[in-house]
């Protein structure tokens, strides 16, 4: 059983019910729980800039879910690097003049209605999900989820743990399953394993059977080999090329100089997953090696993977900071240094 110590954890919610819906329900149905009012309070950006653009307040509810979509009760939010570059705009793409727009793109909640033709939840489930990076939406009392975004929260995780989960732990579910074709018996370096995605994508490879290398900051060795690395490597004094060798998949979160590294040790026929930015296509050539720069997307089977992988105790989100949602902008600054050690949370209280 892995021992994860996260520096602040809420306290054990009631346990989610099964991924199967009755079968007697209506599929164009609109169930709701119980009555909800007409305003939330939500973290909105009028504009972009540093963290203190991040306001606090009233916003109208979401409408009734469409069809294939639900209404979530928001208990909890995770926070990613993805958010701070948003709102700093470094990303404009993704909110396009939307203004005011909600930030967050991972949560866990309760559903509170489901729409037409939604099957496989009903309002009381507890629930988590990554929704589109398109749409956001998740610093709020209550959002809208796509059916294929959402799947049911692993029962043993508290909201906090289960909000830290869903961008990150896909990104290195995708990086490693379906970009990378893990297989057991392979070796796997994690450029940056103390990280958000790197702490998901150790446990991840350990679960495939992968012998797993893992890099990051010296007073992150001891997390790194909680989580299940083989071999911990502290960048700061070693050079993780005479340590890794004959790898046959990297999985980059830093990029630059350590990505152009990467290329390197990977053995002919394997390849570099980066989530910062492309492999050089000239060095990957030259070693025939493959290389990818991946983007994440929501994924609600791969979800119920993980939470498989959580149930069995094989994978633990490691949650640093929980901050309230009024206080987002504490936990963007923290973020923003890019050296979190695992994932920082909101808390939602509703009023």
């Amino acid at each position: 059983m892995l021992v994860i110590v996260s520096l602040v954890l809420a306290c054990a919610r009631p346990s989610a019910t099964t991924d199967v819906a009755p079968t007697t329900a209506a599929p164009d149905a609109l169930t709701t729980a119980e009555p909800v009012p007409t305003t939330m309070k939500a973290l909105r950006i009028h504009g972009f800039g540093e963290p203190e653009v991040l306001v606090f307040e009233d916003a109208a509810l979401p409408p009734p879910p469409a069809a294939g979509e639900l209404r979530v009760r928001v208990h909890a939010v995770g926070i990613n690097p993805l958010d701070h570059k948003v709102r700093a705009g470094m990303v404009p793409s993704l909110v396009a003049d939307r203004f005011p727009f909600v930030l967050g793109w991972d949560l866990s909640g309760t559903v509170e209605s489901v729409g037409a033709g939604v099957l496989g939840f009903v309002p009381g489930d507890e629930v988590y999900a990554m929704i589109d990076l398109h749409r956001g939406g998740a610093y709020a009392e209550y959002a809208i989820v796509l059916a294929g975004e959402v799947a049911i929260k692993p029962a043993r995780l508290t909201h906090e743990q289960a909000a830290a989960m869903p961008l990150a732990g896909l990104t290195a579910w995708q990086a490693l399953v379906e970009h990378g074709g893990i297989a057991a018996g392979q070796t796997v370096l994690v450029q940056g394993g103390s990280g958000g995605v790197g702490s998901f994508a150790v446990q991840i490879a350990k679960a495939k059977g992968a012998r797993v290398i893992a890099t990051a900051s010296a007073k992150n060795q001891d997390l790194l080999r909680e989580l299940g690395a083989d071999v911990a490597i502290d960048y700061e004094s070693t050079k993780f090329e005479t340590v890794a060798k004959d790898v046959d998949i990297v999985l980059d979160t830093v990029g630059g100089e350590t990505l152009a590294r990467s290329i390197g040790v990977v053995k002919s026929g394997g390849i570099v997953v980066s989530i910062v930015a492309a492999p050089d296509a000239a060095a990957l050539e030259a070693r025939g090696v493959r290389g990818k720069r991946m983007i994440v997307h929501p994924d609600a089977a791969a979800l119920a993977e993980l939470r498989t992988l959580v149930d069995a105790e094989r994978l633990e989100p490691v949650v640093s900071q929980v901050h309230a949602l009024a206080d987002g902008a504490q936990a963007h600054r923290a973020v923003a240094t890019g050296h979190t050690r695992g994932k920082i949370v909101l808390r939602v209280v509703h009023h």
